[in-house]
């Protein structure tokens, strides 16, 4: 099974720890896994993406345009501007929740979340949209967004791994203070979802 999968989003969101904790949950199982990342703009507000590549025969971290098997979207417009390299029947799972690029803001230009989750309803047939920030405000914590994103895409079925392959992650990534609050993270998607 390999999968190709484009992270993406804004710095602060976890967008890096989400990246890691699916390797992780890979390695796991011993799955090959290859990743990379742009971390010098992950301070609040810059773009961030990650390429994470799992399975057999990998020879670059870097996913080509059109081979994605999956788009994890931690902001609308990161996502959009990341559909090029999403395949012809790939799946993605987006936040709902925008967030003002720094570009727009410096440059004075407005921007809109909601037209950017209009053409994704448009243009992409496998489309999860989640309401992270209902879902934050629920559960208490504005942190487990990146947890809420992870176990939507497994509840897809794209991800390739299961909530207990994550939640295993879980407790070998992070520290122990944090494990129940990401466990209701995953398990408040898999109620809500179906």
């Amino acid at each position: 099974m390999n999968k190709n999968i484009v992270l993406c989003g804004v710095g602060g969101q976890g967008t890096v720890l989400a990246s890691k904790l699916i390797a992780a949950a890979a390695m796991a199982k011993n799955i090959p896994v290859m990743s990379a990342e742009t971390i010098g703009m992950a301070q609040r507000g810059g773009s961030v993406f990650s390429h994470l590549r799992m399975g057999e025969n990998l020879y670059s971290p870097m996913i080509a345009e059109h081979t994605a098997d999956l788009i994890l979207g931690f902001e609308p417009g990161e996502t959009v501007r990341m559909l090029p390299y999403l395949k012809e029947d790939g799946q993605v799972v987006v936040s709902s929740r925008a967030i003002m690029p720094v570009t727009a803001t410096l440059s004075g230009a407005s921007y809109c979340g909601e037209d950017m989750l209009t053409y994704l309803r448009k243009n992409i047939k496998n489309l999860l949209i989640v309401d992270t920030e209902k879902a934050c405000m629920e559960i208490g914590s504005p942190k487990v967004m990146n947890i809420l994103l992870l176990g939507a895409a497994v509840e897809s079925g794209a991800l390739g791994l299961d909530e207990e392959d994550l939640k295993n992650a879980i407790r070998s990534k992070l520290p122990e203070r944090f494990h129940e609050l990401n466990f209701t993270a995953l398990s408040y998607v898999k109620n809500h979802m179906n």
